[in-house]
């Protein structure tokens, strides 16, 4: 199993699209999603487009394709960010057969030098559904520190949950590398 990481690019837009779209709605729903929030299809390939032309310290949203033996299998991104200091991770692996294979870990860790380097972050944070196992397990098996759990609206798709809290700072990134 080959696994890769690389920067979106536009032919990837419509697979994006497709995974927010083709899902089943339980599925979402147990990320945490409201579904009556979803954007569109056009809304939602405009927005990536739009954040593709920008210049890196001006993204709202900086997302990565994660592939499998060349094959684009999934997408993490993050948002919130505030260059320099920190940003929001999501993880997104699109297909059943690939999720419970332990992937999502390798894939996590291929990912953090992006999200430190590219945008120079001191501490990046993750909070998925608290009822969502498969980010948290992730999550904890990657080096991320478990902080708190609450309850917010973690998120512009997301009904009003219980988070779990995760961070990696800068210092713990360098150890992990």
């Amino acid at each position: 199993m080959d696994l890769k990481v690389r920067e979106l690019i536009s032919k990837d837009i419509p697979h994006i699209v497709a995974y927010w779209h083709t899902s089943p709605s339980d599925f979402l729903e147990g990320m945490g999603v409201d579904l009556t929030k979803l954007p569109s299809r056009e809304s939602l390939s405009k927005m990536l487009t739009n954040q593709l032309a920008l210049p890196i310290k001006e993204r709202a949203s900086y997302a990565l394709i994660w592939e499998c033996d060349g094959v684009a299998v999934g997408h993490s991104n993050v948002n919130a960010i505030r260059y320099g200091q920190q940003a929001n991770i999501h993880l997104h692996l699109w297909t059943t057969s690939y999720r419970k294979r332990g992937m999502g870990t390798e894939l996590v860790k291929k990912s953090l030098p992006f999200y430190f380097n590219n945008l120079k972050l001191q501490r990046l944070i993750c909070e998925p559904y608290a009822l969502n196992p498969a980010p948290n397990k992730t999550l904890e098996k990657v080096g991320f520190t478990y902080e708190k759990t609450y309850r917010t609206i973690p998120g512009s798709l997301n009904f009003e949950q219980d988070v779990c809290r995760w961070v990696l700072d800068r210092e713990r990134f360098k150890v992990l590398l």
